[in-house]
């Protein structure tokens, strides 16, 4: 059966094989991983029905280098595949992220950035390095419990075969025809090292021979790495297993090793990658992490041990307090697992703390690829919000750079005792808000909520450091408290005298009127200074943020009327207070621009499009006569 490739796994064929890679050693280490995770997968199925294991549990992998045939195969006796398992696996590209994945695979291969492999492996088709170095690639699996067994074949480009055969022992062997070009793969030499530096971390036994029934010899340590002691381990050595389990592909930001004994004991060997991975924002939010029960592979569906505002956190905890035949529906409410997960947390906390405190330039780049991520903790785990809030960075109208809360509490005004704050959908935006130019005249910073989960956090956590967070596009603020004019001062006229106060009062009326159920209410603000109006909710509505996210999940939604409120010393409305009567229409004309005025600034459309535009080229007229 002839099949060709789905269009996107064409496309990333076609990159990785003449585009993108020159460390072309690293099909190995795919293919090796693979062949890894495939006997972890039988082992467990073999805890609940003995009859899937393997014969006295040799579970190996094994390499046979053929040079008369200028062929390698990497063989394994782990799960296996049937026939739609191939089909899936290896003919289609099926993940959330396949558009953006590929959009940065071919501008990678265009910009000709040398050894760049973090992309294959972040994305899980490292099988697909095989052709970098082959001409030909033939898949041979049986799936244990099934008699069937099926054979793949391809030559990278044309598409693939698929065929039934009669006899073949449970697992899976790949071998490669290798390419005159990369004829060093088939020296035993080269591959030998190959194999040590990247897998030499694999708890099963890696054997390698030269010819077909020649005599085999085990090249890696076949030893967990996490069951090791610190000091035996390098640094290349976490890092490679950091690139094993798919983490990335330089160094990791963040390794978390550590042993816990006592009531429950465990193991735990922790990485922070130094990029974001492409599906870090999918619903899903799925875990990264292994768990293993004395090195025995259990599930890697593991979000009751780290929570899911902790997911860019991979690796694996190995723990003897839990029965090997322990089901997912009963991890769920494992307590030695909630125990393992109160700790793990804190510990990712606590060594975040320390860079926070010791390395601000490097605490930076954790935040830029996974603050947004992080931040989530404030409004989903009740018992760390305050400790996440505390490593939570935010922009403000003060700094170019995002600070820390504390760092806003240092700088407060003397008389402040409120945390302020404006959201918006973009930074561009909110620093731009006429919300902001009363409290920026006064010298009062405002912290910038532009995260979508910030909205939301903040019902959970309304303060910090008994300092309420105050938006400043809801209720009315009294910026009096922070006037810097000496007391017993009065504002005074050119003239030396007292400036006389403009009664607007039949103008706020009429614009109310004007507007009707547009608006709940019309008034005089005291933060604008430059705009001429803006609009703010009331002390128990939702700002324009909240309504924004409101409108997204819910199409009918329509909020409520906010407050418009106008600046008094602007020009515009001294000139509106000045019209008579008979100038109703104009002024009419007026309170709808204002109005639409305000929601352009927040992002939003004027309601009325077509009116809007008569309006505008009405005002136009006016002022060219």
């Amino acid at each position: 059966m002839k099949k060709s490739f789905e269009a996107d796994t064409g496309r990333v064929l076609n990159i990785v094989i003449n585009s993108l890679y020159s460390e072309k050693e690293i099909f190995l280490r795919e293919l090796i991983s693979n062949s890894s995770d495939a006997l972890d997968k039988r082992r467990f199925l073999s805890l609940t029905e003995a009859s899937l294991g393997v014969v006295n549990s040799e579970y190996k992998i094994s390499i046979m280098l053929d040079k008369k045939n200028k062929s390698l195969t990497i063989s394994d006796n782990g799960i296996g595949m049937d026939e739609g398992d191939l089909i899936q696996s290896l003919g289609t590209i099926a993940r959330s992220g396949t558009s953006e994945f590929l959009a940065e695979l071919e501008k990678k291969a265009t910009d000709k950035k040398d050894a760049d492999v973090s992309l294959i492996g972040q994305f899980g088709v490292g099988f697909y390095s095989s052709f970098m170095v082959a001409d030909n690639v033939v898949v041979i699996s049986r799936k244990a419990g099934s008699k069937d067994c099926f054979k793949w074949s391809s030559d990278g480009s044309t598409g693939y075969e698929i065929e039934k055969l009669e006899n073949a022992e449970v697992g899976t062997s790949i071998t490669l025809t290798v390419k005159s070009a990369a004829k060093e793969f088939l020296d035993e030499t080269r591959l030998s090292f190959i194999t040590k530096k990247y897998s030499d971390h694999i708890s099963y036994p890696i054997d390698f021979s030269v010819g077909v029934g020649k005599e085999k010899k085990t090249i890696n340590s076949a030893s967990a790495l996490w069951t090791r002691d610190k000091k035996d381990i390098t640094t290349d050595q976490y890092n490679e297993f950091f690139r094993h389990i798919g983490a990335g592909y330089g160094e990791p930001f963040l390794t978390i090793h550590s042993k816990a004994e006592g009531t429950v004991s465990y193991t735990n060997l922790l990485f922070i990658p130094d990029k974001k991975p492409f599906d870090l924002f999918t619903a899903e939010r799925n875990s990264k992490l292994k768990l293993y029960v004395n090195r025995v592979f259990i599930t890697d569906n593991c979000e009751d041990i780290l929570p899911k505002w902790l997911r860019f956190v991979y690796g694996i905890i190995d723990t003897p307090d839990l029965d090997l035949n322990v089901s997912r529906e009963m991890l769920q409410h494992n307590p030695a697992l909630k125990r393992i997960s109160k700790s793990l947390v804190k510990k990712v906390i606590n060594e975040l703390k320390k860079i926070k405190e010791k390395d601000s330039q490097k605490y930076n780049l954790f935040w830029k690829e996974f603050g947004q991520a992080f931040k989530e903790g404030i409004y989903e785990d009740t018992d760390n919000k305050k400790n996440i809030l505390a490593l939570s960075k935010f922009h403000s109208s003060k700094s170019d750079d995002a600070i820390f809360i504390s760092e806003y509490l240092e700088r407060m005004h003397k008389n402040q005792d409120e945390i302020f704050y404006i959201s918006s959908d973009t930074l561009d935006r909110a620093k731009t808000s006429p919300h902001l130019e009363g409290l920026k005249a006064k010298g009062i910073e405002v912290l910038f909520f532009v995260d979508p989960i910030d909205t939301f956090w903040l019902q959970m956590l309304p303060e910090f450091e008994d300092k309420k967070f105050v938006s400043i596009t809801k209720g009315a603020i009294d910026l009096s408290k922070y006037d810097r004019k000496a007391k017993g001062k009065k504002k005074e006229s050119e003239d030396g005298e007292e400036k006389a106060k403009i009664d607007f009062t039949k103008l706020l009326g009429r614009i109310k009127d004007d507007l009707g159920e547009s608006v709940s209410d019309v008034r005089l603000s005291n933060k604008l200074v430059d705009s001429p109006s803006c609009l703010v909710a009331d002390d128990v509505g939702m700002d324009v943020q909240m309504e924004r996210i409101m409108k997204m999940h819910d199409k009918d939604f329509a909020g409520m009327p906010r407050i418009l409120e106008l600046n008094e010393n602007h020009e515009l409305l001294l000139k509106l207070n000045k019209l008579e009567k008979k100038d109703n229409d104009l002024i009419k004309d007026a309170a709808y621009m204002l109005l639409d005025q305000a929601k352009i600034m927040e992002g939003q459309m004027p309601a009325d499009l077509a009116g809007f535009t008569k309006r505008l080229t009405h005002f136009m007229t006016v002022s060219l006569e």
